[in-house]
C-alpha cells in the first residue's frame, strides 16, 4: 500500500528568505507498508511555488496520477528513475518516489542507507543556515551557532541587506567560515554590488542570480574573487554538467529532493569530482524523515563542505520522528538501523495531520 499524508508543524522561529517568510513546515510524506515492512519518504516541496514550480498541490497530482503507475515496491531504484523519465520535470515528485525506492531496498537488504549508497565515511560535516532578522539577532544566533560547533556558518542576504550585516559579523565574530545565500536576490545590473562582498573573506556567495541566468554566474564568476555556489539552478544532472561545462560554479548544493533523487545525486557528485567542482548537501527544512535521506548522502565520501542538515532541534520543538539526530563536535551520525533508520511518532504525526493517511489510488 502507497499512501500520502499532509503535515504542518511550526518552525521554532520565522525563517526569512528573499522568498518570503515560513512559520510552519507543510510537508507531503509517503509510506509504503506491505510484507511486514514499511518504508518513507518526503516530498521537498511548500504549499507555495516560491522556491520552484513544484508546490505541495502539484506533486500530489503526479504522483497520484502518473508516477504511482511506474511505481513497484520490487523494483531498483533506476529503474523507476528510468520510467520517470517519461514525465518532464517534476522531479520533487519524482525524487520523492525514488527515494522511497532506496529505503525499500536498503530494509530489505538489512544495511544502513549511508551504507547501501557506497563510500560512506560514517559521518556528515553540519553547517548553519541562519534566515533574515535584524541584524543584533543574528548575531546572537550565530554565535549560540560558533559555541555548538557549526563548522560553517550561513546567512541569507538580499538587496539592501547585504554589506552591512557581513561588516557586523566580521567585526565580532572575526575569520569564523561564512557564507551567503541569495536565494536569486540580485540580477546582472548588481555585479558592483556583489564585488563588495569580496572583502569579506567568504567561504562562497550562493545562487546570487536567477535560476536560468546560468551565463551571468558564468559572467560573475570571473569579476568575484569569492567562489560561486549554485543550489537553485541545479535541478538535474543536465542543469549540473550544463553549469560546470559553461565556467558558471565553483560549489554545487545538492539537494536530493529536489534534483529527482539519490541516483541523480550521486551522479551530479561523480561530474563534480571529474571538473573539481566541490560539493555540500542542503537542506529544505525536512522533518526527520527527509533529514534521514540528507544526512545518509551527506557522509559519502565525495561530499567535501560542510551541509546544510542541522540537527532537528534547530527548527522543530518536537518533530515526527521517535530519533532525532544529534551533533557532536561539528558531526551528525546517521542510523545504524537498515533503511533511513527513524520511525514515527504517530501519536505526534497524527495531532500535525492536515490530510491523513489517503491511500493513492
Amino acid at each position: 500500500m502507497l499512501s500520502y499524508s499532509k503535515i504542518s508543524i511550526p518552525l521554532l522561529k520565522p525563517f526569512k528568505t528573499s522568498f518570503g517568510t515560513q512559520l510552519t513546515r507543510d510537508a507531503i510524506t509517503l509510506l509504503y507498508q506491505g510484507k511486514g515492512e514499511k518504508a518513507f519518504a518526503e516530498v521537498v516541496t511548500d504549499e507555495a511555488p516560491l522556491y520552484g514550480y513544484e508546490d505541495n498541490f502539484t506533486v500530489i497530482h503526479v504522483i497520484n496520477n502518473h508516477l504511482k503507475g511506474m511505481f513497484s515496491p520490487d523494483m531498483e531504484p533506476e529503474e523507476f528513475n528510468d520510467k520517470a523519465k517519461a514525465i518532464r520535470g517534476h522531479n520533487m515528485a519524482k525524487g520523492a518516489v525514488e527515494m522511497l525506492l532506496w529505503d525499500i531496498n536498503a530494509k530489505r537488504e538489512g544495511k544502513p542507507l549511508h551504507k547501501f549508497l557506497g563510500k560512506s565515511r560514517g559521518k556528515a560535516e553540519v553547517g548553519i543556515s541562519i534566515g533574515m532578522s535584524t541584524i543584533d539577532d543574528e548575531l546572537k544566533t550565530i554565535g549560540d551557532a560558533v559555541k555548538r560547533g557549526y563548522r560553517r556558518i550561513k546567512v541569507k542576504i538580499e538587496r539592501g541587506y547585504n554589506v552591512q550585516l557581513i561588516k557586523a559579523i566580521r567585526e565580532k565574530y572575526g575569520d569564523i567560515p561564512l557564507s551567503v545565500d541569495a536565494n536569486q536576490g540580485f540580477t546582472r545590473n548588481d555585479f558592483k554590488i556583489l564585488k563588495k562582498l569580496d572583502e569579506f573573506n567568504l567561504k562562497y556567495i550562493e545562487q546570487p542570480l536567477p535560476l536560468e541566468d546560468i551565463n551571468g554566474h558564468a559572467l560573475l564568476r570571473k569579476e568575484l574573487k569569492t567562489p560561486i555556489c549554485l543550489d537553485e539552478s541545479i535541478e538535474s544532472v543536465a542543469s549540473a554538467v550544463n553549469a560546470m561545462e559553461m565556467g558558471a560554479v565553483d560549489i554545487i548544493n545538492i539537494k536530493p529532493g529536489r534534483i529527482g533523487g539519490l541516483q541523480n545525486s550521486l551522479e551530479v557528485m561523480e561530474r563534480a569530482k571529474e571538473n573539481g567542482v566541490k560539493i555540500w548537501i542542503g537542506g529544505m527544512l525536512e522533518t526527520g524523515i527527509g533529514r534521514s535521506f540528507n544526512i545518509s548522502l551527506a557522509s559519502n565520501v565525495l561530499v567535501n563542505l560542510p551541509g546544510d542538515t542541522s540537527p532537528n532541534d534547530k527548527y522543530f520543538r518536537k518533530d515526527i520522528t521517535n530519533e532525532t539526530f544529534e551533533m557532536k563536535d561539528g558531526f551528525i551520525e546517521p542510523y545504524g538501523r537498515p533503511g533511513i533508520g527513524v520511525s514515527l511518532d504517530y501519536e505526534f504525526f497524527n495531532s500535525v495531520q492536515v490530510e491523513g493517511g489517503r491511500l493513492l489510488d
